[in-house]
């Protein structure tokens, strides 16, 4: 065996490890300098607009498509809640409509921890809703469903609603839940929810002098055919009232119209 050639064949090999090494390390780190240099002009056009915005979530991190059915309600599941009320559950068992025996006072604001109170320890499943907000044409408080502390938003079938009468008080209550919830197989790396943003400015949907009163990430509703599909998103809040969502993957705009049409193709309406 010739130990001088086999020497200098581990040398060449080892060269050209170092090189390509190297320049994965190169390309890397200059994809990082442009997206720190590409986010650095992006917020500097925000600012010009006069846009403003709090602290947003900076991890980048994976998440996956999750599917789901929804839950038949029965008479049974409500034996063990304890405040008096007349439950009315739909013919295909997925809503129920429970009016209380006694309206229960929310406080002078609409979202109050009185209303949270109520959810948590009357409500079936009620730690599992989270507060959205407030429907002032219906009157009522809306909550949506969350899984691993997200939230399941601006979706009719996992939608808990508190309506009010004159005086501020809950007097009934509507809900639909999600069960059997499974992650799908398979994990994708989310985008930053300034990307979100930067989405949803360059389309025109965040116009100057804005204020994004906050952001987080949400489950949507994604139509299938075969099943229910949530799709990682992010929610993004302008001005405290409107609510704008952009997926988490691919960065498609979602208008609350299309989530709205999704659910009526699928025959089942809000």
């Amino acid at each position: 065996m010739d130990w001088s050639k086999t020497k200098t064949i581990f040398i060449i090999v080892f060269l050209i490890l170092d090189v390509f090494l190297l320049n994965q390390y190169i390309g890397k780190k200059t994809a990082t300098q442009y997206e720190v240099l590409a986010e650095s002009s992006f917020e500097d056009n925000l600012k010009e607009n006069d846009i403003s915005y709090k602290t947003l979530p900076k991890d980048k991190g994976e998440d996956q498509y999750i599917s789901t059915k929804r839950k038949v309600f029965t008479k049974e599941d409500f034996k063990k809640t304890k405040f008096p009320k007349q439950i009315n559950i739909s013919e295909d068992g997925k809503t129920v409509t429970v009016t209380l025996d006694s309206p229960v006072s929310v406080g002078e604001k609409n979202h109050s921890e009185a209303a949270n109170t109520f959810v948590k320890d009357n409500v079936l499943y009620g730690d599992h809703y989270k507060y959205f907000g407030a429907d002032k044409d219906r009157n009522s408080l809306v909550y949506y469903q969350t899984y691993k502390g997200k939230m399941f938003a601006k979706n009719y079938f996992a939608k808990l609603e508190l309506f009010l009468d004159a005086n501020n008080e809950i007097v009934s209550y509507q809900q639909t839940y999600l069960d059997d919830i499974e992650p799908n197989e398979g994990k994708e790396e989310l985008q930053t929810a300034l990307k979100a943003i930067e989405v949803l400015f360059r389309n025109g949907n965040i116009p100057a002098k804005s204020k994004i009163t906050d952001v987080e990430l949400v489950y949507c509703y994604y139509l299938d055919n075969s099943s229910i599909i949530f799709v990682p998103s992010w929610r993004v809040e302008l001005n405290k009232k409107d609510n704008l969502f952009v997926t988490a993957f691919d960065g498609e705009i979602l208008s609350s119209e299309s989530m709205i049409k999704q659910e009526k193709e699928t025959g089942i309406e809000p």
